[in-house]
């Protein structure tokens, strides 16, 4: 019979990677609650409409899309920024605000698998709702920022405001706007500067674009920016710097990124691996933005980001400190003896207590518990039950006591 393989661009895994995710996540959801984030979640799949309306339908392209069997459009969904703005408006629009929102979730594109970047992945990320203050977009990218120095995550933070672009724009034709906003968020120089010959750009405006495009550095290029764009208001971007500027963190002032999609309507911001992902090395991203009317409800500003939780996984070197482990080994005829003494272990302590259910022998239960890695054996024989107590083995230093179950309990609960 032959193997079945997991299909392709998904992961099987294993243990040890588990409790390495696991111990992520759980620093990143311990940030955000301590922001006063609280967990939502979303469907697995939802209408397609809901996707195609935020990005178009060439989107159709790169996602897992397919009809029920009540012939009904559906996707396993990509992102996860629409289906909680989807279910805002379905649910939450009564709510007070802002409302705080996180999450963590799988995602599904269909694309040619590399390296970061699978057919299934993992983001966590948050949605502030109901603010345009630069307080909002201070908040949003200060917690993004805590939770990858929490992590010790090597990275670049970089922010931008995608108005002063689309302000350099505004008197192009909304879809030639678009188009150059995409490229410039491609970082495609070449296509870019062939498009703005094609579609018949003035060269003043072709030097304000490239010179806005290589605007980077610190909160002095709002200078620079004031002379390119001098009838923009810098007032929020300004605002926004002396938060971040006082509260510590290290950030470029990048006014080069773009963020190709639409909606997004004032900050945005990426961070970016130094090491360890090559050319994917986007481990961040995020900005304020306007969806809520497209999907029926009111025109409600927001701010948020998405972390890419397996690249962030791929580069983490947080060490997991795993839970003790126990292995009861016990003499033939002992099993019921065994099962009680682990399941009183299990109840009073917090560590991983394992019984033989191989119906070995002695020998061979010792040799199981050496190789799981077991920190303490706990032995089981007609002897110790007669004295109302069990031997118990150091499995680090050889070393073997004699304690009463109670004694056992009380270490491992110290």
């Amino acid at each position: 019979m032959n193997r079945i393989e997991r299909p392709r661009g998904t992961r099987d895994f294993l243990p040890d990677e588990m409790e390495k995710r696991r111990a992520i996540e759980s620093i990143m959801r311990k940030i955000a609650e301590s922001y006063g984030y609280r967990e939502i979640q979303t469907p697995t799949f939802e209408h397609l409409e809901l996707f195609t309306i935020k990005s178009g339908e060439g989107i159709v392209e790169e996602i897992y899309a397919f009809k029920d069997k009540g012939g009904r459009d559906l996707a396993l969904r990509p992102e996860l920024t629409a289906p909680v703005m989807r279910m805002f408006v379905n649910e939450c629009s009564v709510m007070p605000r802002p409302l705080r929102f996180y999450y963590f979730a799988n995602c599904f594109r269909y694309e040619r698998p590399q390296k970061g970047r699978y057919r299934e992945f993992w983001q966590f990320g948050v949605e502030l709702i109901g603010s345009t203050s630069p307080l909002a977009d201070a908040e949003v990218i200060s917690l993004a920022y805590t939770i990858m120095k929490e992590l010790k995550l090597d990275f670049e933070l970089h922010i931008g405001h995608v108005g002063l672009l689309r302000h350099l724009l505004r008197d192009l034709e909304e879809d030639k706007a678009s188009k150059i906003m995409r490229l410039i968020d491609k970082k495609d120089e070449k296509g870019l500067e062939s498009y703005l010959n094609e579609i018949g750009v003035s060269n003043d405006l072709k030097e304000s674009i490239r010179a806005m495009i290589e605007l980077a550095g610190g909160k002095d290029v709002i200078e620079d920016a004031g002379k390119i764009i001098p009838d923009f208001d810098f007032t929020h971007i300004e605002t926004l710097c002396n938060i971040l500027d006082a509260l510590g963190v290290e950030y470029t002032l990048n006014l080069g990124i773009a963020r190709g999609l639409d909606y997004y309507t004032g900050v945005v911001f990426e961070a970016y691996a130094k090491h360890g992902l090559g050319a994917q090395k986007q481990i961040c991203g995020g900005g304020s933005y306007r969806l809520a009317h497209l999907f029926g409800g009111e025109d409600v500003p927001s701010t948020g980001f998405a972390l890419g939780f397996d690249r962030i996984a791929e580069i983490c070197e947080i060490k997991t400190l795993g839970k003790k482990t126990v292995a009861v080994v016990n003499f033939s005829g002992l099993e019921s003896e065994a099962f009680k003494i682990a399941d009183q272990i299990r109840e009073n302590t917090d560590v991983h207590v394992v019984v033989d259910v191989m119906e070995r022998n002695i020998k061979r239960q010792l040799s199981y518990a050496n190789d799981i890695n077991a920190d303490l054996v706990v032995i089981v024989g007609k002897r110790e039950i007669q004295e109302g107590k069990v031997t118990v083995k150091d499995m680090e230093s050889g070393e073997q006591r004699k304690l009463t179950l109670q004694e056992l309990i009380n270490e491992l609960g110290s």
